[in-house]
């Protein structure tokens, strides 16, 4: 009895030794292209260059067009809108409260967990990350420092870039600094806390950069002036800069700190790019907000010395796959809940491969959907948009609607019953044109219609759980009600 309960004991400590810290890191609005590693042929980004290089680097990975969407599957493993967000304003941003999220499956497991940057995901109380799983919150409000819009999603009045004023544990903080270095910052003291007291972590460190407005500080876009790029594009290359610098030191503190061993890393980024999407789009087709490649490839490394062997991944990965992965890898259970809700694949077989081992991977069909149907028009009913800015994925196929309804140009100023978007089918073979160049919907009808049938049964599964679309707001910004009643105004 003896020799079995030591080594019951045995394997539980070998257990608990292998389940590494995580850190993820999440840029804003970065585009796949916006890497010197990727071919960009003016920004230079020499830390997440080399972050990538000791990384399993997913080549075909896909997220959302838009910031809330993709956060939302991340926490979850579930598409967007079957969280109830289909935008990322007008509570259409709130993650549904019945959703189970990966940081409570963590806490429940025995690790500490933390946020710092952007959440985006409902500015009420009841949304707030200290609801969703998160025992350290420093965050910005909205979807971005300064923003706010009518009804729950707002930042603190007034706020910048430099020196923003931040929710720290249910108090704003006015801090001294630029804002990534702040969150970074603040995410490496509480790195060394946890550490110190011997417990397993997970960090989430949600940048808002390089979200616009294009704020850089002076001397990392003055890096990128003289070259022909324009106020936007200087400024949108220097906050990139200032995001590699900070990833650099935070990848030395975990060196000096001795559990680079013990920790997994992973950097991705939220959507297609932005302002640097006319510099380099990595041969890719579209931006933020479109269903094509370009606005929804994103950068999935995946760093863990001694447990994975870099290279790169071929196989058709999402976001979607982080949730279940991440539990396996960190050997956590998930709640009978969460393992309903989950649509994903566990990624660890492809990251715990040898290089040029062959690992099955069955082909799968994934979904895309810009949603955002009646522009600022609350009410809206989503048929209106089932067909607009949405597409359909396979390893091979690539089938995209950009259908639009003729009033959407007008959605702030027309009525909310316009009519509902008329699809407007393209097919690509991504096997021989990645950039979606051509359509070749006419010559594969049988594709077309099997793809066009999955994305309609689709969105019969995802209309139930669209529960914020009326969704009503509260008169007032929370974050704006809870600074003023902290300032005492």
């Amino acid at each position: 009895m003896r020799n079995l309960l030591g080594l019951f004991l045995t394997c539980l400590a070998a257990i608990a030794a292998d389940r590494p810290n995580v850190i993820f890191i999440l840029s804003d609005d970065q585009g796949y292209g916006d890497l010197s590693a990727h071919g960009n042929p003016i920004l230079k980004t020499p830390n997440l260059d080399k972050l990538r290089s000791q990384s399993v680097r997913f080549t075909d990975f896909q997220v959302s067009p838009t910031c809330s969407p993709t956060r939302s599957a991340l926490l979850t493993g579930r598409h967007e809108f079957k969280n109830g967000v289909t935008h990322t304003i007008l509570e259409r941003e709130r993650m549904a409260l019945g959703a189970a999220t990966l940081p409570q499956q963590l806490q429940k497991a025995g690790y500490r967990t933390g946020i710092f940057g952007k959440w985006h995901l409902g500015d009420e109380a009841e949304y707030q990350p200290n609801k969703r799983g998160f025992d350290e919150v420093y965050i910005h409000g909205a979807g971005g420092i300064g923003q706010s819009y009518p009804g729950s999603c707002g930042d603190v009045p007034g706020n910048s870039y430099f020196s923003p004023t931040l929710l720290h544990n249910g108090r704003f903080e006015k801090t001294a600094g630029y804002c990534t270095d702040m969150f970074f910052g603040q995410a490496t003291k509480w790195i060394e806390g946890e550490v110190a007291a011997k417990r397993p972590f997970y960090a989430y460190i949600a940048t808002n950069v390089p979200h616009s407005p294009y704020n850089a500080r002076p001397a990392d876009a003055a890096l990128y002036e003289g070259k022909g790029l324009g106020t936007d594009v200087e400024n949108f290359f220097g906050m990139i800069h200032n995001l590699d610098l900070n990833v650099g030191l935070l990848m030395a503190k975990i060196e000096a700190m001795g559990i680079a061993q013990d920790t997994l890393v992973v950097f991705m980024n939220d959507n297609g790019g932005t302002a640097g999407v006319p510099i380099f789009n990595a041969g890719m087709r579209g931006p933020k907000g479109t269903p094509y490649m370009g606005g929804i490839r994103a950068m999935s490394f995946w760093r863990w010395p001694g447990h994975f062997q870099p290279a790169d991944v071929k196989a058709l990965a999402a976001h979607i796959d982080f949730t279940p992965t991440v539990l396996e890898l960190t050997g956590t259970p998930a709640s009978e809940q969460m393992r309903a809700q989950m649509e994903g694949r566990s990624l660890a077989p492809l990251l715990r491969a040898k290089v040029g081992e062959d690992i099955a991977w069955p082909d799968r069909t994934l979904f895309t959907h810009v949603g955002r149907w009646g522009g600022m028009v609350k009410g809206v009913d989503p048929e209106v948009g089932k067909y607009s800015q949405t597409s359909v994925r396979t390893a091979q196929w690539h089938l995209v609607s950009m259908g639009k309804s003729k009033a959407s140009k007008k959605a702030q100023r027309v009525p909310a019953d316009f009519p509902p978007a008329t699809p407007n089918w393209q097919l690509f073979d991504l096997s021989k044109d990645y950039g979606e160049t051509t359509d070749v919907a006419a010559q594969h009808p049988e594709v077309v219609a099997d793809l066009i049938a999955k994305h309609d049964a689709w969105w019969k599964e995802c209309r139930p759980l669209m529960v914020n679309e009326n969704a009503p707001g509260p008169a007032e910004n929370p974050f704006k009600v809870m600074y003023r009643e902290q300032a005492g105004k």
